[in-house]
């Protein structure tokens, strides 16, 4: 009888062996999910998304959604509020010049700027948010950015013989401004964002330069 040679290494009856998936730890798989909600909350708002298409997209069961967050409303939260913070971290780091009308330069470019880089970020702020966030609202954030400039503008009201209290007031339209600009550009994206900056600034520089100290109204209306 003549033995037949077998590879022993080999066993004929093996099976080839799938490749394991690697299993995210909890904070990763918190991204991610905050990620997914985030561009979905973005596209389709608060009330279009749901916890099944969120939890289909990240390959998940709607438990894990339930078990990091509690539900849509714990994740809408935490998106809505990172994206407050990254956004007023963002304007009032940018505040460093000496000469007002740079300052004005800086904020302006720093809300242009985090249109342009978090895009998803600021359609989800601009909308009407239908849960209370711990940071409050996009209109909050805007007063909190302006308190940022109002000492900023304090300062050079009581260096031009003006009523400083007065600066609150001018901060808000200011801000206010740039903000409802940075709306309209967010989809139109014309001109370019240098652009944009400059004629935001050339109006309220050149506004603030001519500003009157007792201001008047020249209609009939007084009241």
């Amino acid at each position: 009888m003549v033995a037949v040679a077998t590879d022993s290494s080999t066993p004929s009856n093996d099976k080839p062996r799938r490749a394991r998936r690697t299993r995210m730890t909890g904070a990763e798989r918190r991204q991610q999910l905050l990620e997914i909600g985030r561009t979905l909350f973005a596209a389709k708002g608060f009330e279009g998304t749901s916890v099944e298409e969120i939890a289909a997209k990240a390959g998940v069961s709607k438990p894990v959604v339930y078990e990091h967050f509690g539900g849509k409303e714990g994740l809408y939260a935490v998106v809505v509020d990172r994206e407050m913070g990254r956004l007023l971290d963002m304007v009032t780091g940018s505040l460093t010049a000496g000469h007002p009308r740079e300052l004005c330069e800086q904020a302006a470019f720093a809300l242009l700027d985090y249109i342009e880089e978090y895009t998803d970020g600021f359609r989800i702020l601009v909308r009407d948010s239908p849960i209370p966030q711990s940071t409050g609202s996009f209109a909050s954030l805007i007063s909190d950015i302006a308190t940022q400039v109002e000492d900023i503008l304090g300062r050079e009201f009581k260096s031009r013989g003006f009523d400083p209290k007065l600066a609150p007031l001018y901060a808000q339209a200011l801000v206010g401004m740039v903000a409802l600009t940075g709306q309209w550009w967010l989809d139109v994206r014309k001109p370019k964002k240098a652009e944009v900056a400059a004629h935001l600034v050339n109006l309220a520089w050149h506004g603030l330069d001519g500003l009157e100290p007792k201001p008047r109204l020249i209609g009939h209306r007084k009241n």
